[in-house]
């Protein structure tokens, strides 16, 4: 049975470049059948597994084409890396509409098809920044993923978006049976991360799934158009990712979390001196 797998987190904490590396490392080190469907409109969630090429979104594709273009899959699926199946559901024109309502119709349309039935073991939704409501609260609300995994580092920010998303899930966890599979944290190297993150996850009632240290190699990647793992799938932060994989693959620790207040948040910030 698929694996259906949402990832959040903040704007700029490298959330997408997580996913497509680990879904990469999914696929090349674990025999792993994964799709990836973009939800955020720059439409970038699936650029490295395609060798650097943006491919066409479905709501452009519905713009310009019309409904039953959509209903093509050569016409809005793509195939990367390691077989992995990419969609984007990209957004409206800018200044108008709204980018919710594109995820919405994409994944509609998606299920239509089958196409997250269609011989995979996971399908990752990369969906935009720490967003929680409207179409973006999609995944989440209407069970359309059964597992989530927030990136987070030791700043502050990404500590209140990822808390802020918790706060978003538990009012939706019981009626979609949503669960929390833990926090990735995408190191930034910041003094008493490991530490930090550990406290947090444990205040909220889950796991650091994995640490994925920082490593210049996964710029050197995007720069070439690929992932990590496709770049040079024997270097170290490649098994970094081969390891957040396996535990991903072999998780049963899922939680609806339990969110810090504002004052604990605050508390906990200046008990490790974090900074922006």
């Amino acid at each position: 049975m698929v694996r259906k797998v949402a990832i959040y987190g903040k704007g700029g904490i490298g959330k997408s470049t997580t996913t497509q590396n680990t879904a990469a490392a999914l696929a090349h080190f674990h025999d792993q059948k994964v799709m990836i469907h973009g939800c955020d409109p720059k439409a970038d969630s699936t650029r490295m597994i395609l060798g650097g090429k943006m491919q066409r979104t479905m709501m452009d594709t519905l713009r310009e084409e019309g409904e039953e273009a959509c209903m093509d899959l050569d016409k809005i699926m793509s195939t990367g890396f390691g077989e992995i199946r990419c969609v984007e559901s990209g957004g409206p024109e800018p200044g108008v509409g709204c980018a919710g309502r594109g995820v919405i119709t994409a994944i509609t349309i998606m299920e239509q098809q089958k196409v997250y039935e269609d011989n995979l073991d996971f399908v990752f939704f990369d969906v935009l920044g720490d967003v929680v409501c409207g179409g973006f609260a999609m995944p989440v609300r209407d069970g359309k993923a059964e597992e989530i995994y927030i990136v987070a580092s030791g700043e502050m920010m990404a500590l209140y978006a990822a808390n802020n998303i918790c706060k978003g899930m538990v009012k939706y966890a019981e009626q979609s049976g949503v669960r929390l599979g833990g926090i990735i944290c995408n190191s930034r190297n910041v003094d008493g991360e490991r530490e930090l993150l550990e406290e947090f996850c444990e205040r909220i009632g889950t796991q650091m799934i994995h640490f994925v240290p920082r490593d210049n190699i996964v710029q050197k990647a995007e720069f070439n158009k690929k992932t990590v793992v496709d770049f040079e799938s024997e270097c170290n932060q490649a098994h970094e990712y081969e390891e957040l994989g396996r535990k991903i693959i072999e998780n049963e620790n899922f939680v609806i979390p339990e969110p810090m207040t504002m004052d604990e948040m605050e508390e906990l910030v200046v008990k490790y001196g974090v900074m922006d």
